[in-house]
């Protein structure tokens, strides 16, 4: 893992289909994170859509490591310019972005430093979670 990451850490941003269950959230965080060369310890910051604060997954994941969610309404979210728009996205949510868009809010960082885009991973259950990667500004 690169310095700067370990100075800094990154933040996750995070989405999925509702009822994904917390294995296949966690599998979809370990690949992001290995494409970022970061690790389950370099995590600062974790966020999503306020859509999802009740998300059993998402819940029993961030408990199991600790983690405080920042969950942001869509309206929050549709502001933050993101590489990977989707309209799909859009329709069930109000936001063009929940994965990429939360790991900037979280890492209170602009694109530049968004470092695994949007990784999607389907799991064995059918269900879809979404893995965005950011670095944390110098400021948080």
């Amino acid at each position: 893992m690169s310095s700067q990451l370990a100075s800094s850490g990154v933040a996750l941003g995070l989405g999925c289909d509702r009822g994904t269950p917390s294995e296949t959230i966690a599998r979809a965080i370990a690949e992001a994170l290995a494409q970022a060369g970061a690790e389950l310890a370099d995590v600062r910051a974790v966020a999503s859509i306020d859509l999802k604060a009740d998300e059993a997954g998402l819940l029993e994941l961030a408990a199991s490591h600790g983690w405080t969610i920042a969950f942001h309404p869509a309206a929050a979210l549709a502001d933050v310019p993101v590489p990977n728009p989707s309209e799909t996205v859009r329709r069930y949510t109000g936001t063009p972005s929940v994965s990429e868009a939360a790991a900037l809010l979280a890492a209170g960082a602009d694109l530049t430093q968004l470092i695994v885009e949007k990784h999607k991973l389907r799991g064995p259950d059918g269900r879809n979670a979404t893995v965005s990667v950011a670095r944390m500004s110098a400021s948080n």
